[in-house]
């Protein structure tokens, strides 16, 4: 029996990918840029390094790790990558008969928007270099990111028709064939489809990880807009209300907790930023959230506290990650115990 683990089961560790002079973090006319975006992967790699290990994908070991006043639970490992992404094209590790399983799907840069044959060879490097000791890797030519599915580890796949039905993948395949995949591979029961909801300034065709993600087997944490002046509005009034109509696997409501919106962020050239609270990080001992400087910020992780009292709430200041066109969640993947 296959099984992809929930988020907030145990983890063995959490892998990251730090910005290099060969990504987009890089400005040839101001190399103080990429000095400043290594601050949130490097306070996200500590939050996380306090209580569980981090293997930290990075082209200068010694550099990167100079940059922490302790490396305890971290590992540096010189991999050449595209970009920061790893949510993305790391990989996804499930349970079969209670044995962990890695599996490495294509990773096409979104749908061919960007280079990323290095990212792609990422997780056969990794794997090759030893670090994953004897866990079986599994190969397929599928493209699959995994920032576009959620799992509740029973069974159940939360994900978007945006992305995985979109022909920049696989050649737009139906939901039903989708579905056969996805338990296949994964070993799903069933799959909720958002057929609605985006969020502006996100590349990856409306990733599940921006807008709705599990936080128990019976509950949904979900980006809610409530100004009929956004953009969004309408998208995301028509997300909740597909999300109503879900049920659990014993066939109750989901309880559906609103995430708000922070107020519109832009960028120098006046392209709005994808800020979502949604994209928070749970590992074995805390959740890591996204912040922007907003006056929501403290609002989540109250709400947070209140969802994970058994974890520590580490709000990451995350306006620099979203700079590039992800958050928190983005910039990591962990690895099931």
């Amino acid at each position: 029996m296959r099984v992809l683990p929930a988020e907030w089961q145990r983890q063995r560790t959490v892998l990251l990918s730090f910005p290099h002079e060969q990504t987009d973090w890089h400005d040839p006319e101001d190399p103080q840029k990429l000095q400043a975006s290594l601050s949130p992967f490097v306070r996200i790699a500590q939050a996380i390094a306090y209580n569980e290990a981090v293997y930290i994908l990075c082209h200068d070991r010694t550099a990167i790790a100079s940059l922490f006043c302790s490396t305890h639970n971290m590992t540096f490992i010189e991999i050449e990558t595209n970009d920061t992404w790893i949510r993305d094209y790391g990989y996804i590790s499930l349970k079969e008969e209670g044995l962990l399983q890695l599996l490495d799907f294509t990773f096409n840069g979104w749908g061919g928007k960007f280079e990323a044959s290095l990212d792609n060879r990422a997780n056969a490097t990794l794997h090759r270099k030893g670090y994953m000791g004897t866990t079986p890797l599994t190969t397929l030519p599928f493209v699959l990111e995994g920032g576009s599915i959620e799992s509740d580890g029973a069974g159940t796949i939360l994900t978007t028709s945006a992305c995985l039905c979109n022909p920049n993948r696989n050649g737009g395949l139906s939901k039903t064939i989708l579905e056969q995949r996805l338990q296949e591979y994964l070993g799903a029961k069933r799959v909720l489809w958002l057929d609605h909801g985006y969020l502006a300034g996100d590349d990856t065709d409306s990733h599940i990880d921006t807008l709705a993600r599990f936080v128990s087997r019976d509950t949904i944490v979900y980006l809610q807009c409530s100004d009929p002046q956004d953009e969004h509005y309408t998208a995301l009034q028509a997300m909740e209300q597909e999300l109503h109509t879900f049920r659990t696997l014993a066939g109750t409501p989901y309880t559906l907790i609103p995430l708000p919106m922070t107020a519109p962020i832009y960028n120098e050239e006046g392209r709005r930023l994808p800020a979502t609270y949604a994209n928070f990080l749970i590992t074995n001992h805390a959740l890591l959230y996204p912040t922007y400087g907003d006056r929501a910020d403290k609002r989540v992780g109250e709400l947070f506290k209140h969802l994970f009292p058994d974890r520590e709430i580490i709000p990451i200041n995350s306006r620099k990650l979203i700079e590039q066109g992800g958050s928190l969640h983005c910039s990591t993947m962990q690895i099931a115990q």
